[in-house]
């Protein structure tokens, strides 16, 4: 799908655990990352995301627990369960995002390009199937 990536994370570990590595301008994360937040503690039957963003860059990663990540980039949609700390979903500007169907340990850890901008969401959908398929 344009504009989104699943990306298998290296896993380093032996007998006494494992490791994942982020780094900054790599295979893994391509882009400098400016802000780095999580969400935690989500209520069940509650739906986060609702918006795109015009520009900016993300990689998501599950490192505990799973949910249901719906992706739409105006012409194509699917739904990508994100489910092991080794996995990661890039989302590369221009995609609706949706998080749903959390587990109750569900942590998502997002690794951003830019500064939060307002002015960077499109929280309508029909403004986002607009611009996006003009710039498709």
């Amino acid at each position: 799908m344009r504009y989104v990536d699943i990306i298998d994370l290296h896993i380093f570990g032996d007998h006494r655990g494992s490791l994942i590595s982020l780094e900054a301008n790599s295979k893994v994360v391509p882009f400098d990352v400016k802000r780095v937040y999580y969400i935690f503690d989500t209520k069940e039957d509650v739906i986060r995301g609702k918006h795109a963003h015009k520009n900016l860059e993300q990689l998501v990663i599950a490192v505990s627990g799973e949910c249901n990540f719906y992706v739409d980039n105006g012409i194509e949609k699917k739904t990508i369960k994100i489910d092991h700390p080794s996995k990661g979903i890039y989302l590369k500007g221009m995609v609706w995002r949706e998080m749903m169907d959390f587990s109750e340990d569900c942590v998502l850890m997002v690794l951003a390009s830019e500064h939060y901008d307002v002015s960077d969401y499109i929280f309508d959908y029909e403004d986002f199937l607009k611009t996006a398929r003009e710039n498709f």
